[in-house]
């Protein structure tokens, strides 16, 4: 499945529910409270039990703001209220976030906030789940025909929204299998590239992911006919997503879902273990 690809279909205008301007506004008011409150993004994340980074996103509005967190936020930067009165909208954009995307993508997009353990194969670009900001906005302002500015905010909202993945506990087991390739290709530029491979280094040093990088020497490939991602629903059997030239498929038949299994296993066995696939970026980045 390319990340490219996969939001790219019509949607409804972010004006249409509001939900962009509501978490970007929302971001920019928990700033404001941040630094009248005299507090560091690091502080304000060991205070709320969250990740520095993850405090950044917010406030430019690129993350969701969720309601434990605006609880845990209100009595640390003296909002008065004002935090907590934001918690029913949230959640009424949260809830309205569950359907926006559209039909084609919706059962997956679904599927993939609940599972138990997902498993992502890519040849193309970083997955969505672990691009940065400004690597997934290159990849919207690159896509042919051109998408408008409103379009290209929304999906980037949308996009990095279902990185709150990571936030959930008990976190779901998460695994990655990329192509050598995609860490070559810079796409958005040299400083996006580089940002980008860090941001790689980050999420493959967390204890519920692994990443591991297919060499381009491998001299064998058992899935030559494209990318796919492997879901387990809670309570339910693993199903499969594929998607070609923006035609997706979300596949439930056991049978087939095997033969996807049986592939990512085998790459898996074939690729760099984590470890070297971390080192393999680290020298990338002229770190090693």
């Amino acid at each position: 499945m390319a990340e490219s690809e996969r939001e790219e279909r019509p949607e409804r205008p972010v004006e249409e529910d509001g939900t962009a301007l509501l978490f970007s506004s929302l971001g920019r008011q928990i700033k404001a409270l941040r630094e009248a409150a005299g507090l560091s993004q690091k502080e304000l994340a060991t205070a709320t039990h969250c990740g520095e980074s993850l405090i950044s996103a917010m406030e430019r509005g690129v993350r969701t703001p969720q309601p434990e967190f605006l609880l845990l936020a209100e009595p640390v930067v003296d909002a008065r209220g004002v935090l907590k009165a934001a918690i029913p909208d949230v959640e009424k954009a949260l809830a309205k976030a569950r359907v926006r995307h559209p039909d084609w993508f919706r059962d997956f997009a679904g599927e993939e906030a609940k599972a138990v353990a997902l498993h992502y194969y890519e040849n193309q670009a970083i997955p969505g789940l672990l691009q940065t900001p400004e690597y997934a906005r290159a990849v919207f302002t690159q896509r042919r025909p051109l998408l408008d500015e409103q379009t290209i905010e929304k999906r980037l909202v949308d996009r990095l929204s279902r990185q709150d993945v990571f936030e959930r506990w008990p976190a779901p087991t998460m695994t990655f299998v990329l192509e050598e390739s995609v860490l070559l290709r810079p796409i958005g530029g040299r400083a996006v590239h580089e940002r980008q491979l860090r941001r790689l280094l980050e999420a493959g040093r967390l204890r519920t992911v692994e990443l591991q990088i297919m060499p381009l020497g491998c001299e064998e490939h058992p899935s030559l006919d494209g990318t796919f991602t492997l879901l387990t629903p809670k309570g339910r059997g693993q199903v499969a997503y594929t998607e070609s030239y923006g035609h997706p498929r979300l596949i439930t038949d056991q049978d087939e879902v095997r033969v996807f299994s049986e592939r990512y296993g085998m790459m898996r066995g074939q690729a760099l273990a984590p470890r070297e696939s971390l080192a393999l970026i680290e020298k990338l980045l002229g770190e090693r």
